[in-house]
């Protein structure tokens, strides 16, 4: 990476922070204003966005993209567009006996933090960038994005369009590979949100730390899926194999593996490969069905696989039509259900972020709770039973970003829902009103009145009776 891509970076930063402190107090208009602009970006260019998503992963149909990229994306900035003013309004606050009684007044202001950066990435990558934009437009920041190096040709996207619509002081771009992911990171940001791997996500907050740039951190991890005796057997695994085989499970949010009881488990097996065939019936030549993005991805998949075989895992590859995946010459990859797993299988061990499912059983759902428990908390945690006291125990008695009951991640398709993690899968979250206070400072002002509060409580030397009389009353148990 050269020094003047360097320059340019913080150039564009200091010319986007000076524009953001001459323009405050921005009026409410130039934020709607900047919402549509961003709406109309993505309507406008939505097919040339599918086709760049398909040409990035090897193969990605257009309907997947527009329903997982472009309609959150909208959708997110339409709810920001629509509630915005309301969340922008100042909260009064409640000023201390006896100080609202003698006319003081407390209020919170939501102000604008000034340049938020995006390290977006690849599994998602129109999504990634524009969902969290709606908060961050809503609050009023101005933005620099770094897309994925993975998705090359979005990232190319993205740099072409985006000053079609955004004067580069509000919104720029900035494709490359990692070099110039690791120098953006190193930009003294007013916020940064990086969505990708927790190791990755390790070294951004270092990075951050230097300026003390706050972070939001959405990462991943080994989301658990819960499946009770009292699951509809049937109905649970069609939900899981469309969460696992959406993007050919790439996704941060997927079920990594299921716990399932003992006795059902050859029953939820056969559940799961009914579900994949049902929606894929074939998969190397169905538009349908996603590739793995890339070869290096494809490599560590197989290797995932090559593993807990070499460690005595079952492998039930689902492949409903019998094709021959082993003479294609791309990446896809029909679901494997890996059987007999144990902890020192990287299946167990890894975010997995493919079409590997591996099942673990247990005897009791207290057993199912403590595994997961013995290990990081994950992004994403799923149930399904009709059980509401198991229910109940297992949502009490875990630590996740998210739930979803009898489904997968549709938490995250709730705009009035925080998304985001919590220890090694992430930390802080948007969407919605949570995205507008992550991007916003909330300011405390406080208003005195024209009394001499500090001589009335016994704040103001010389202490005395009065100081006193004020300790009494308030250090009392």
């Amino acid at each position: 990476m050269s020094s003047a891509e360097i320059v340019r970076m913080e150039t564009v930063l200091k010319a986007q922070r000076a524009a953001f402190t001459a323009a405050l107090p921005e009026p409410m208009s130039v934020r709607r204003d900047r919402i549509d602009r961003a709406i109309a970006l993505l309507v406008d260019h939505k097919d040339a966005f599918a086709k760049a998503v398909s040409a990035d992963f090897g193969h990605r149909s257009t309907e997947q993209t527009l329903m997982t990229d472009i309609m959150p994306s909208v959708g997110a900035l339409k709810h920001a567009r629509k509630h915005f003013e309301a969340w922008s309004r100042n909260e009064k606050r409640k000023a201390m006996f006896p100080l609202g009684l003698l006319g003081a007044k407390a209020e919170v202001r939501y102000q604008p933090k000034g340049v938020v950066g995006v390290i977006a990435p690849w599994n998602f990558p129109i999504g990634m960038v524009m969902v969290p934009m709606a908060g961050i437009l809503a609050a009023g920041n101005r933005s620099m994005i770094k897309p994925s190096e993975f998705t090359e040709r979005v990232a190319d996207l993205f740099a072409e369009v985006v000053p079609q619509y955004f004067d580069e002081a509000e919104m720029a771009v900035f494709t490359g590979g990692v070099e110039v992911g690791t120098e953006f990171s190193k930009l003294a940001f007013d916020h940064l949100i990086f969505t990708g791997a927790t190791g990755v996500g390790r070294h951004i907050m270092r990075a951050a730390a230097d300026n003390l740039v706050p972070v939001t951190l959405e990462l991943g991890g080994k989301s658990p899926t819960f499946v009770g005796r009292s699951a509809d057997n049937k109905k649970a695994a069609e939900r899981i194999a469309m969460g696992k085989m959406m993007n050919a499970g790439q996704i941060c949010l997927a079920p990594d593996y299921l716990l399932v009881a003992r006795e059902q488990e050859g029953d939820v097996i056969e559940s799961v490969k009914g579900g994949v065939a049902a929606m894929y019936p074939t998969l190397l030549s169905n538009d349908d069905y996603t590739s793995v993005v890339n070869g290096r991805n494809f490599e560590r998949l197989q290797g995932y696989l090559a593993d807990a075989k070499e460690k005595g895992a079952e492998l039930i590859e689902v492949n409903p039509a019998g094709e021959d995946f082993a003479s294609s010459n791309g990446n896809k990859m029909p679901l494997t259900i890996v059987r007999n797993v144990t902890d020192d299988m990287k299946v167990m061990q890894e975010e997995i972020f493919g079409p590997i499912l591996p099942v673990k059983t247990y005897d009791s759902i207290d057993e199912a709770i403590d595994y997961v428990n013995a290990h990081d908390r994950p992004l994403g945690l799923y149930y399904f039973g009709n059980d509401k006291a198991e229910e109940e125990k297992v949502l009490t008695r875990t630590i996740s970003g998210g739930v979803t009951v009898n489904d997968v991640l549709f938490h995250n398709a709730m705009e009035d829902l925080p998304f985001g993690g919590v220890g090694p899968s992430g930390m802080g979250n948007y969407h919605g009103l949570d995205g507008f206070k992550t991007f916003s400072h909330c300011r405390a002002v406080y208003r005195q009145p024209g009394l001499d509060i500090a001589k009335l409580s016994g704040f103001k030397p010389p202490y005395g009776k009065q100081t006193a009389a004020t300790l009494a009353r308030e250090l009392k148990k």
